[in-house]
């Protein structure tokens, strides 16, 4: 029978029994408790792992000898060799090299002369000139570490009135001068992208072209001029330290920004840089380019029309170790495009042979009417 509280004895000790001791791995000390257990068990559950963060901010740079080089001079008669190495080099690093080209070399120098005057306008006039949303023309500055100015860009496009306007109104007495030095360069450099673009188009394997393999087509809408960067690079760059600081900075923004204008080919006027960095998604080359040709990137476009057998990347001339400042200029080049309305336009004004020649028999009755009713009256 059990025995309940009121009948148990005054004196008898009731006997709690506590569960046992949570057993201890052999080779603990008996003395180490369980809360000392608990305690490194959650210390080492609550541990963050060490993270080990890549030390490069963009991959690793690569060099190589030099990319092929197209002689202008020749690119109607090269031979499937040369024709080979050109497709290859536009495939795999996504430039090549133009020699021969035939522009005058004193009026390159004559533009950068000018040129470097458009970066003397006072701070006052590049703020009334500077990039906006909705005036993707005109200065940028660039800052380093600790706001040091590292370089400056300026973007011009051709036949827009509205910014010569501006421009004339915050440089009256050169802009006048840098407006045709600018133009006359750029007709020729334009008609050299035409021909060089064509050569890609002409000698591109059909399997590579993108669906429909019209160019005009398939680029779609072209903006209507050709866009022109003008860089600045600031000399007096002391040490190999403040150089890569310097050269990342510029990188991780020209990659941020990516390709603000859609274009084909870019034509890039090095000036007798120390090398030539090619960025892309996937890394970035450097080369040592000749001192007068010209540097071809292939643009976003042209990439698109080979179904991504072509390279897209961004080109930038390197000037380390100058103690003067530098300029540089790369034109963004497209086609224009090839609507149906011109085309119908075009059509509208060619006269088939049948027609000219119904044209021809009525002004033929129309003149003899006229001078019957002349002799009649």
């Amino acid at each position: 029978m059990a025995v309940s509280p009121e009948t148990m004895p005054e004196n008898s000790v009731i006997d709690f029994r506590a569960p046992p001791p949570s057993p201890i791995a052999s080779g603990r000390r008996s003395c180490v408790t369980n809360d000392e257990i608990l305690t490194e068990f959650l210390e080492n559950s609550l541990k963050v792992p060490d993270l080990r963060l890549p030390d490069r901010v963009f991959p690793r740079q690569k060099s190589i000898r030099n990319p092929s080089k197209l002689n202008y001079e020749s690119l109607a008669s090269l031979n499937n060799d040369s024709i080979s190495k050109i497709l290859d080099s536009v495939a795999t690093i996504g430039c090549f090299e133009v020699v021969n080209h035939g522009i005058s070399g004193d009026l390159i120098k004559s533009v950068l002369s000018v040129d470097d005057g458009i970066f003397g306008i006072s701070r006052e006039g590049k703020a009334k000139l500077m990039r906006l949303s909705e005036k993707p023309y005109g200065f940028e500055e660039f800052h380093g570490e600790e706001d040091r100015e590292t370089s400056e860009e300026f973007v011009w496009c051709r036949g827009d009135q509205n910014f010569n306007k501006e421009m004339e109104g915050v440089w009256p007495i050169g802009f006048s001068n840098f407006s045709e030095k600018m133009e006359k360069l750029l007709d020729e450099m334009e008609h050299k992208a035409g021909r060089i673009l064509q050569f890609l188009q002409q000698n591109t394997p059909k399997k590579l072209i993108h669906e429909n393999g019209e160019m005009q087509e398939q680029f779609g809408e072209l903006p209507a001029n050709s866009i022109c960067y003008l860089h600045k690079h600031k000399g007096s760059i002391k040490g190999d330290e403040e150089y890569m600081n310097t050269l990342k900075y510029d990188v991780i923004r020209m990659l941020i920004r990516g390709s603000e204008f859609p274009h084909s080919l870019c034509l890039h006027v090095s000036n007798g840089c120390s090398e030539f960095h090619v960025y892309s998604k996937k890394g970035w080359v450097s080369f040592q380019p000749d001192k007068n040709s010209l540097i071809v990137t292939i643009g976003d476009l042209l990439q698109t029309w080979s179904g991504g057998q072509y390279k897209h990347v961004i080109g930038r001339p390197v000037f380390q170790g100058q103690t003067e400042d530098c300029i540089s200029m790369a034109l963004l080049f497209s086609p224009p495009k090839i609507t149906e309305d011109s085309t119908k336009h075009e059509k509208e004004k060619t006269l088939s042979i049948g027609q000219q020649f119904i044209i021809a028999i009525a002004f033929t009755l129309i003149y003899n009417f006229l001078i019957y009713i002349y002799k009649e009256f």
